[in-house]
Order: structure tokens, then sequence, then C-alpha cells
């Protein structure tokens, strides 16, 4: 045990180090390279980039470098990222961008199935259920991981404190909120900063690429090396390219991966209103960006300690009521951003809508990794390829359409997305109710074979 939990908590804090830096960067584009929309472009550009990498590289990465060397090639294509935004230029952050992306479904799948093949070799041990030892590990990873949020933004708030603010306007000037007018500049804001000083600019990229630097080495210098205990001994040949890419939307032949879709999709959704619409439209809007940080500490502060509760609970409570709890929370969130007009005297609530978003959060990241994980234990690279193939496509949407819809039209289009999504959701459940579950991984080993039509469903990745 002791030896898993230690490899755990070094993946975990390899990511904290990792995306202490990109989130940070992520947060600030906007502000920082708004000329022409290049802040914008570039994370357009990674999330697309994602999209390519996920149908084609996960599943012949890991399998030809193994999940720790999967992890630390592609951490490296994040520290070029922060190198391109010290010379901010289309030359330069538009190819990191790309670089990023296409290191960004590699690592996140060699994570996913690094603390699946942990968990269910802990659990074959120690005689415990495979899905619950893996549901611990995912909440002890976003636990640790959800918090460089709160490192990273608080960061950048730290750093750019020091740039002076402007004159503020009377809450008259407001259109902010559900109804935030479109093309509306910065005079209508309560406050209109001032772009950081280069200086500052360059000092927290410098600690953001340390910070980069110093998850690679951790990773590179103490993870140990893992392999599928139920794959030992067995030789596999490294799948082709062309291969690999139907292995991915071969996994779509399964009725549950393709049911999950809307559910994976909804994460990028969410995700992306929280992090360019409410900054944006309401945070900025009423009160001026230098709150933005703060305001996104609390989201990461609830969604990484909400992390490690969830993750410990679903053993108990089972995963339906956890999700049913995350719909009804971002429901009321949903409904409580439309109905809200936002003012600088409602400081409070500025707080409050992140913190339950975070608590929401904490149950899609823990509660569907975990989900992906179990379902589809034999098809771990292609399911968790899938995985980020979704939830990127989410992200594009989200943000493809952030410049030309209001505010309002947005909040409608993540409703309706959440309740496709929980619909969906309860078909799966309803599938695997009416299968015969075993002890630890409910009809995997009986249904998956007979769906993708295969003797053995793990040569294929």
């Amino acid at each position: 045990m002791e030896k898993h939990l230690k490899n755990i908590i070094l993946v975990s804090v390899g990511f904290l180090f990792l995306f202490t830096a990109y989130g940070g960067l992520q947060s600030l584009q906007s502000s920082l390279h708004s000329q022409e929309g290049l802040g914008v472009a570039s994370l357009s550009v990674v999330y697309a980039a994602l999209i390519l990498s996920s149908m084609f590289l996960p599943p012949i990465l890991i399998k030809k470098l193994g999940c720790k060397w999967t992890i630390v090639g592609s951490m490296c294509c994040y520290i070029t990222y922060s190198l391109g935004n010290f010379y901010a230029s289309w030359y330069t952050l538009i190819p990191t961008s790309m670089i990023l992306g296409l290191g960004g479904a590699p690592l996140w799948s060699a994570k996913c199935t690094y603390l699946t093949i942990a968990g269910n070799s802990y659990a074959r041990k120690a005689g415990k259920v495979g899905k619950d030892i893996v549901n611990q590990y995912f909440g002890i990873f976003f636990l640790i991981f959800q918090s460089s949020g709160v490192w990273g933004n608080l960061i950048s708030s730290l750093v750019f404190e020091q740039t002076p603010n402007q004159v503020e306007h009377s809450d008259a000037d407001l259109c902010c909120g559900a109804e935030h007018c479109m093309g509306v500049n910065a005079t209508n804001s309560t406050v209109a900063q001032k772009k950081p000083h280069d200086t500052l600019i360059y000092t927290l990229l410098g600690i953001y690429t340390g910070s980069g630097v110093l998850a690679v080495l951790l990773v590179a210098i103490f993870l140990d090396r893992i392999t599928d205990d139920q794959a030992e001994g067995e030789k596999k040949e490294t799948p082709s390219l062309c291969f690999t890419f139907m292995a991915t939307f071969r996994h779509l032949k399964d009725k549950r991966q393709c049911l999950l879709i809307p559910l994976t999709m909804y994460s990028g959704f969410e995700q992306g209103f929280l992090a360019g619409d409410y900054t944006k439209s309401y945070v900025t809007c009423a009160l001026g960006i230098n709150f933005v940080g703060y305001v996104m500490i609390c989201f990461s502060a609830a969604n990484s300690l909400c992390s490690l509760l969830f993750g410990k609970i679903s053993q108990f409570t089972g995963r339906k009521i956890l999700f049913a709890m995350g719909g009804v929370l971002n429901l009321a969130c949903i409904i409580g951003l439309l109905l809200w007009k936002p003012r600088p005297s409602h400081l409070g609530l500025f707080f409050v809508f992140p913190a339950l978003w975070g608590v929401a959060d904490a149950i899609w990241q823990t509660q569907t990794n975990a989900l992906y994980g179990v379902l589809f234990e034999k098809h771990k690279e292609a399911a968790f390829a899938n995985y980020r193939l979704w939830e990127s496509l989410g992200f594009v949407i989200a943000f493809g359409y952030s410049t030309f819809l209001s505010v309002n039209v947005k909040l409608y289009i993540v409703l309706a997305v959440l309740v496709v999504a929980m619909v969906c959701y309860a078909a799966v459940e309803h599938l695997e109710s009416q299968s015969s579950p075993g002890p630890e991984l409910p009809s995997i080993s009986k249904q998956e074979p007979n769906e993708l039509g295969e003797k053995d469903p793990q040569t294929h990745l």
C-alpha cells in the first residue's frame, strides 16, 4: 500500500506543479494577449490539437513508452507553452499551443491508466473491491491536483496586484451578468485595468516555467514504472497509427461509451463557462480583473477539498447519489446566475457561486474518471482517450461560441447539455443494472468482448 500511495502522491504533486503554471496562464490569456484575439485563439488551438491527439496518440505512446515516460514527455510539451508566452506572437504562441494540445491527451490518458492499474493491482493483492480503491486514488489525485488553481491564481494575483487600478464607475454604468452587453468597452466595467508592466509579466512567466520544470524532474526521477498485472507475460505488438485511430473510435461500439459522451462533453462546457464567461461577465465586469484570481481560488479550494471527500464517501453512497447531487448543484447555480444582476455591493455572492460550482465539478471530475476506469477496465487507454476527446470538444464549442453569443444564451446551452447528460447517464446505470455484476468490475469481462467483437479486448490497444 505504501508503495502505491507514494506513486499516487508523486503523480498528483507533479500535476500540481505543472497545472499551477498552465492553469494560471490559461486564465490570463485573454487579458495578457488581447491583440487581435491572440490569447483566445491560442486556447482554441490547444483544445483543437487536444482532440486530434486524443484520436491518435495516447494508446500508441502508452504502449511504446509506458505510463511514466508518456507523462514525462507530455509534461515537457506544457513547458514549451510557458516559454512561448515570453515573446507572445502568432509565430510563437500558436505553434506552442499546438504542441501543448498534442501532449495533453497522452498526459491525461497515461495518468488515468496509471491510477486505474495501481488501484486494481492493490485491490487484488489486498482482497478489496477494485472500484472502491480506484475511487479513493482518483479522490487523492484531485484533492492535490485541484489545489493548483489556488496556487496558480494566488501567484498571479500577488504579482499583478502591484499594477494600480484606474477610476471606479458607478452601478448605473454596469451591464453585467446574464445580461452582459456584447461589445461593451472597458469603461463600462466597475474598474478599468491597466495592463501589467512587462517586468511583472516576465517575473510571473519565470515562476510558471520553473514550476513546470520541477514537475518534470519530480516524475522522471522518483516515480516508479507500473505494469498491468493482468497483462504481464503477454507479448503485444505496438499498434500502428491507423490501427490506434480505429481503436479509439472502435470503442464507440460500446453503448455505454456513446451514452457517456454528453456527460463527458458537459465537463468541458461547465469548466469553459466558469473560466471564460463567469470571470469576464460577472467578476471582471462588476469588480475588476484583480478579483478574478481570488474568485477562482475559491472555486479551486472547494473543488480540491470535495474531491477527496467524494472519493472517500463514494463507496458508502454509491456514484448515483453523487452524480445526482452534482446535477442539482449545477442546476441551482445556472438558475441563480440567470436571475442575478451582479453589483459590487453583492461581494459575497461572487464567491458563493464558484464555491458551489467547485463542489459540483469535484463530482464530475472524480466520479466520471472513476466511472470510465470501472466500466472500461480492459479498454483503459482507448476509453480515457475518448474521455479526453469529448471533454476537449466541449471546451472547443464553449470557446467557439463565447465571443458572439450573449451570456444568458450560453447559460441555457449549458443547462440543456446538463439535462441531456443526466438522462444519458441514467441510461448507462440502467444498462449496468440489467447485467449480472461481478464482485469488483460489473459485467466488463462479459460484455466488452461481445460488443467490440474481439476475443481479447486488449490487443487492439
